[in-house]
């Protein structure tokens, strides 16, 4: 008879080697872990203390306080008087980046991998051969072909730009795990007399949600954290997103790193969230683990 311990665990079935791997995984965690944090917790330093006490080198701030946090919401700094439009620039744009970029590569990936329709293979090659190139490489000519349909200094010049650079991997990413779903469910399906695109919306994409979240929740971080492309194709303080507004704080000689630290700790905090409510489809969905239903 095998005794069970706290949480019903088997501490028989437990082995040295066991133990070792564990320990093996935290000895590398552990540091991972900490020294991903100590510029997080740096950031918060600044954000919680008086500018006179930014630079006092202690791990904690004698008086700490939450006025920074104030002044960012009120725009109480002469850097931070549109603070609340660029944000909500950031907000649409990259919602709308991932919005498109998941209608694209679905319809691509279905109709790559499902209906298999002719030069879906060199499609595909054409799409991973953008990745050879590296995106920072494409900014000047990015920025030349805006500039020539008139897209400068408009929202949809970068919404387009990162849904560029996004939807390859997105298309790729889909089609891997659209060839892992059964054949026979389209053929069912075929049977019972849908149409492809009653296939698509009642058989694909209800088995593909796990890596259409996992996919739309990568485009959104992706635009959410641009600042090259926005740089470079935003420059009216009304349109420009918010991480090119923090850049603005270091032109000064006299920069206010306190309100740069406590607008930063602000804006990690919306893609933290995403990340952490969609974190297991961020796993799970890009290796399609729906086929089993």
């Amino acid at each position: 008879m095998k005794l069970s311990g706290i949480g019903g665990i088997n501490w028989r079935d437990i082995t040295w080697r066991d133990i070792g791997t564990e320990a093996r995984l935290l000895l590398i965690g552990i540091p991972v872990f900490v020294w991903t944090m100590i510029p997080i917790y740096h950031m918060f330093l600044f954000a919680i203390s008086p500018k006179e006490d930014a630079f006092s080198g202690k791990l904690w701030p004698d008086h700490p306080t939450l006025h920074n946090f104030e002044i960012v919401f009120n725009q109480q700094h002469y850097f931070l008087r549109d603070f609340w439009v660029q944000f909500g620039n950031s907000v649409l744009i990259a919602a709308t980046v991932g919005a498109l970029t998941l209608i694209i590569a679905t319809c691509a990936a279905f109709a790559i991998s499902r209906l298999r329709v002719p030069g879906s293979r060199m499609v595909m090659n054409l799409a991973l051969f953008t990745y050879f190139i590296p995106a920072a490489f494409l900014a000047v000519p990015m920025y030349r072909t805006m500039g020539k349909y008139g897209l400068l200094n408009n929202h949809w010049s970068l919404i387009l730009a990162m849904v560029t650079i996004a939807s390859p991997y997105a298309i790729w990413v889909l089609k891997q795990a659209s060839d892992k779903l059964p054949v026979e469910l389209d053929e069912a399906a075929v049977m019972d007399g849908a149409s492809p695109l009653q296939i698509f919306r009642l058989v694909y994409v209800p088995l593909m949600m796990p890596s259409l979240v996992a996919i739309g929740t990568y485009a959104v971080l992706l635009a959410w954290n641009e600042y090259l492309y926005a740089f470079l194709l935003l420059s009216n303080d009304k349109e420009i997103t918010l991480p090119v507004a923090l850049g603005n704080f270091l032109a000064a000689d006299d920069s206010p790193w306190e309100l740069l630290m406590t607008t930063g700790f602000i804006y990690a905090l919306p893609p933290a969230a995403v990340y952490y409510a969609f974190r297991r489809y961020m796993v799970g969905g890009l290796t399609a683990g729906a086929v089993k239903s």
